[in-house]
Formats: structure tokens, C-alpha cells, sequence
């Protein structure tokens, strides 16, 4: 179970939006993580607490396919993401690097910035606490889920390559 407080934001926020292509010669995930947002939200790094969720409309992560983009999302302690859509390079990113997504067209409508948001991951259940309303999301199929829950591709790969041995 996922719980946070939401940072909110609109339509087609970009990779660039995202981390800055001025701060892509960074590869250490903090260091990123120092400047997510700040194009959009210079305020996002100093409010951003471990577990908060963001929520945005649609074509969330379009741009370029940077994995910068979502890595800087988690390592900046944002457990999920939910929007009514994303770009699919984005989506593929994120899940192979254990950064949750959620679709849900009527959870973004019903959330607003500075809500508190609990997500079953599982179920595909979104509760916003703030309102007491509840919403659902499509969950994922077992082999994604268990990419989620193990931190993404590589630690997945690392866990079967261990239990082989």
C-alpha cells in the first residue's frame, strides 16, 4: 500500500519538464533527483517527501526517452505516478526501473494538489483520503507487477538469476 500527499500537474509534461536536458550528463540518481521538476515546479525538490504521488493528466512523460526522467521521479521519493495517460517510451521506463504508474482517467479528476492519495498497487484501487473518494486503475499483469515489486528489470533479472543457481 502506497500513501502520500499529491503534487499535481497538467497536460503533456515532457521529459525536458521532467529533469532538464542541461542536467543529462548527471548519472548519479540523487543528483537527479536534486532537479526533478524544476523547470515546472521550483518548489517540487523542497516539498517532495518519500512516498508522495504525483498526478497529471495526459501524455505524461512524452519527449525524449530518457531514463533520466523517470529515475529522477523515484530517487526524489515519489513511490507512483497516476495520469490519464502516458507516453508509452516513458511508461517502459519507468517499469523497468520499478517506478509505478497507474491510468485512471477518473482519479486525476477527482484529485486535486495537496490531497492525501492511498494506492493499492495490487487491486488497482486509488483512495483519495482527503475527499473519501474512491477510484480504480487497470493493475498490471503478474509479470509486470513482480518487475514493480522487485525494483525494476535489472533486480528482477538478478533475483531469477539467483534462484537458477
Amino acid at each position: 500500500m502506497l500513501k502520500g500527499k499529491v503534487h499535481k500537474y497538467g497536460t503533456n509534461v515532457d521529459t525536458d519538464a521532467i529533469i532538464p536536458a542541461r542536467y543529462l550528463n548527471i548519472s548519479e540518481p540523487e543528483l537527479l533527483a536534486a532537479h526533478c521538476m524544476e523547470d515546472i515546479d521550483l518548489d517540487f525538490v523542497k516539498n517532495v517527501k518519500p512516498g508522495d504521488i504525483i498526478v497529471a493528466d495526459t501524455n505524461f512523460g512524452c519527449g525524449s526517452s530518457r531514463e533520466h526522467a523517470p529515475l529522477a521521479i523515484k530517487t526524489s521519493g515519489v513511490s507512483c505516478v497516476i495520469a490519464k495517460s502516458f507516453a508509452r517510451i516513458f511508461f517502459r521506463n519507468a517499469i523497468n526501473i520499478g517506478l509505478p504508474l497507474l491510468e485512471s482517467e477518473a482519479a486525476v479528476d477527482g484529485i486535486k494538489n495537496g490531497d492525501t492519495v492511498e494506492v493499492d498497487l495490487e487491486k488497482g484501487i486509488i483512495k483519495n483520503i482527503t475527499t473519501g473518494k474512491q477510484f480504480t486503475a487497470k493493475p498490471y499483469p503478474e509479470f509486470m507487477s513482480q518487475l514493480v515489486k522487485t525494483g525494476g528489470l535489472i533486480e528482477y533479472t538478478k533475483k531469477r538469476l539467483a534462484a537458477v543457481k
